[in-house]
């Protein structure tokens, strides 16, 4: 906010708006969606898809990550989609719809609703090799076929990833004629890659995941309810998005409730009731979370120094940065790197 004086000598004040950022696209930057693994699958009814929970995911096939999302489109047919521990009902997946397991639970996709996994000794019931990601087993006996494609993503989860948060445990997200045909081509290029490694294979793979993830996740934001909650919620909240623009534009900038309040032309308690609503969390408290996954990501590069990167994110000295990375991630910035790089 910055003040002028009139000729008359009353004071007045001018606020400039910060300029606007794609936070989402801000949002995917700092937390490294990597993508990783993709299978084609073709099953005739009865068939049941099992994965297990990201944290066999990472031990078999991702450790270098932190987390590991589940993506699966059907491409063809339809399928059924459920948690492992059936704790909600499961879900009709039509043709060109997508499917997302954002929190790491184990979970099925089938031919049928409420369906459990077949005996692994069944006879005639084939199995992927147990380094895969999922286990598939099929029993061959109806003429019903399906295909769907299943995408694994490994992400950063701390000290904050918005994503995992604002995610519900099973998201579904409708497909429609337009972004059918998109993904349809997205995913034929990520299984080329697949089956004929190449030069530059990995980044392009990466690329696509993110591309696809991008996509779906867009879509839920632009058809959620108006009253949702949530860190993708926000992005629909005019009031809380300006804040959240102005924190994302000038994550150093001294910001007090006060300020935050003024970027989103709201009173401060007004504010603060909304932001908390949106989003589950002060908005010192998201502020803060901001800024140390800001400096997390750029302590991965080796050539910016912890001063620099604390000066960037809104520390004022090196102590204070150290304190609050320690608080949060249990370790020094300095050190975290070290583990991170393997140095």
């Amino acid at each position: 906010m910055t003040h002028y004086r009139s000729w008359s000598g009353r004071s007045f004040a001018w606020r400039i708006q910060s300029p606007a950022v794609d936070l989402l696209s801000d949002a995917f930057r700092a937390i490294r969606l990597v993508g990783a693994l993709y299978f084609d699958v073709s099953a005739t009814a009865p068939w049941i898809a099992e994965t297990p929970a990201a944290a066999t995911l990472r031990a078999r096939t991702m450790r270098e990550f932190e987390h590991v999302i589940s993506i699966h489109i059907v491409l063809a047919g339809a399928a059924w989609a459920q948690l492992a521990d059936q704790s909600q009902p499961a879900i009709g997946i039509a043709a060109g719809d997508t499917v997302i397991f954002g929190h790491g639970d184990a979970h099925f996709m089938s031919s049928e609703p409420d369906a459990r996994p077949l005996s692994k000794s069944t006879p005639g019931s084939p199995r992927v090799d147990e380094a895969l990601p999922f286990a598939l087993s099929e029993a061959r006996s109806g003429d019903v076929r399906a295909r769907f494609v299943s995408a694994y993503f490994g992400c950063n989860a701390r000290p904050y990833n918005p994503m995992l948060s604002a995610l519900p445990r099973l998201l579904h997200v409708r497909g429609s004629s337009c972004s059918n045909a998109v993904t349809t081509e997205l995913i034929s290029a990520a299984l080329a890659e697949s089956r004929q490694p190449r030069a530059g294979g990995k980044t392009i793979l990466s690329r696509i995941g993110e591309l696809m993830f991008l996509r779906a996740i867009r879509q839920y934001v632009e058809s959620s309810p108006g009253r949702s909650t949530g860190w993708l919620a926000a992005l629909r909240d005019h009031n809380v998005s300006a804040a959240l623009n102005a924190v994302h534009v000038n994550p150093a900038e001294p910001w007090t409730l006060s300020a935050l309040a003024r970027e989103a032309g709201l009173s401060r308690s007004m504010f603060a009731k909304r932001f908390r609503r949106v989003t589950g969390m002060s908005a010192m408290q998201y502020l803060g979370n901001w800024r140390l996954q800001l400096a997390t990501s750029m302590l991965e590069q080796e050539g910016a120094s912890v001063t620099r990167i604390a000066s960037y994110v809104g520390y004022e000295s090196d102590a204070a940065f150290n304190r609050a990375f320690k608080k949060r991630l249990g370790v020094p910035p300095g050190t975290w790197r070290r583990l991170k790089l393997g140095a």
